[in-house]
């Protein structure tokens, strides 16, 4: 298998579109990493920029240390398994499986040998010599992915593979993904719009939005310590309550953060992460306050009345959609329904705090932080204006490009 390293990598097509600005990411030998976001968020073109699919417009790619930024797909040794990927009708699993190998020239021994084993491994050997169509949609997908692992390529490269198949198929496949990484000790960079399958199978996660990463780090890391308001946003479900727009103020030796009639103390753990306290506190600044709706619930003694719009069971809890005034929540409730009135607490050691304009954190890490090995996890991400700034003059040279036309 092999490492791969991405320096400033940056995607502009020819129309002006920007895809992605300045990349940056070390990945290690045999290491499982998930790309998120949503749509137009550049997964799939930072997975075909590493695979030569398409050509860097600045930066590099190195793969076993070996810079292959101008090299074709074919001298990489990356398997690519698209959202649409099929297999050949006409041919039989054996041959969709030795088909990579075969255009690579292998002897009939060693194609013989490495689709055999791989159809052991995927429990496909009942059925190597059918024909695609009187497969099931597990054995296909499992063909598919046999195809990308046979010829045991350097990188792995998977955009979506599971998207449009039902919960139950996705689950028994990421189950047969995790095992094969493990089992063919693989180097593989998995592009999901689905959070909660990214966070169950990948070690590291990269965060994308429109083409900027936000953050790369572990799972546990990303959820309880998020480098902006975004990945609070996209790093969990339910999704995390916001309150925007609220100031921190003091009263006495304790402070506050304040929205309308909502006042909230601060506990010494946030306020001893708090990275720039006198800046905020008192001076009207504004902060975004977060609540995660698994450290929100309904019981006595709260800091709001609200009224519950909705209940839904997520995960075997029930969490309900409350109103409090202007302001709207997500809590957890043993026992909820429309229309109740109750009264709202929050476990505010957990809370968020984001500059409103920045979206930064304003959250030093603390001892509960997990340390790893990569130092992509200390690479801060732009702040909110400045990616505005930079997608507008790349927006701007694209209406240029359209006038040349």
């Amino acid at each position: 298998m092999a490492n791969l390293q991405l320096k400033n990598v940056s995607k502009l097509y020819p129309s002006g579109e920007l895809a992605l600005y300045k990349n940056n990411l070390q990945l290690s030998d045999s290491e499982f990493i998930a790309v998120v976001g949503g749509e137009k968020c550049g997964k799939t073109t930072l997975l075909r920029l590493i695979a030569g699919l398409d050509d860097v417009t600045e930066g590099e790619v190195i793969i076993g240390g070996k810079d292959v930024t101008n090299e074709p797909s074919k001298e990489r040794d990356v398997a690519m398994i698209f959202q649409s990927n099929t297999l050949y009708p006409s041919l039989s699993v054996f041959d969709n499986i030795a088909y990579g190998l075969r255009l690579r020239k292998a002897s009939n021994t060693v194609v013989e040998q490495r689709v055999k084993a791989v159809a052991e491994l995927l429990g496909l050997s009942d059925v190597l010599y059918r024909k695609p169509k009187v497969l099931t949609t597990e054995q296909k997908q499992k063909a598919v992915f046999g195809r990308a692992i046979a010829r045991e390529p350097k990188l792995y490269l998977l955009d979506d593979p599971l998207s449009g198949l039902d919960a139950a198929m996705r689950e028994k496949l990421r189950s047969v993904l995790i095992n094969l990484q493990v089992r063919m000790k693989g180097t593989f960079i998995y592009a999901t719009k689905n959070v909660n399958e990214a966070l169950t199978m990948a070690t590291r996660i990269l965060v994308l939005r429109e083409g900027f990463i936000q953050q790369i780090d572990t799972p546990a890391n990303l959820y309880d310590y998020p480098a902006n308001a975004f990945v609070a946003f996209t790093v969990g479900s339910p999704t995390i309550n916001f309150v925007n727009g609220a100031t921190i103020e003091r009263e006495g030796t304790a402070l506050y953060a304040v929205y309308g009639d909502l006042r909230l103390q601060l506990p010494e753990n946030i306020l001893a992460r708090f990275t720039a306290l006198d800046e905020y506190a008192g001076t009207g600044k504004k902060v975004i306050l977060g609540l995660r709706p698994e450290d929100m619930s309904v019981g006595e003694g709260g800091f709001a009345q609200a009224t519950v719009n909705a209940a839904e069971e997520i995960c075997g809890c029930l969490y309900a959609d409350c109103d409090a005034d202007k302001l709207s929540f997500v809590v957890r409730a043993d026992k909820a329904v429309k229309g109740d009135k109750v009264t709202l607490t929050a476990d505010m050691t957990r809370a968020y705090l984001f500059d409103a304009d920045t979206r930064l954190t304003l959250l030093e890490r603390d001892s509960g932080y997990e340390k790893t090995e990569h130092p992509d996890a200390e690479v801060a991400p732009l702040a909110y204006d400045e990616e505005e700034a930079l997608k507008k003059k790349f927006s701007l040279s694209k209406t240029e490009v359209k006038k040349k036309k």
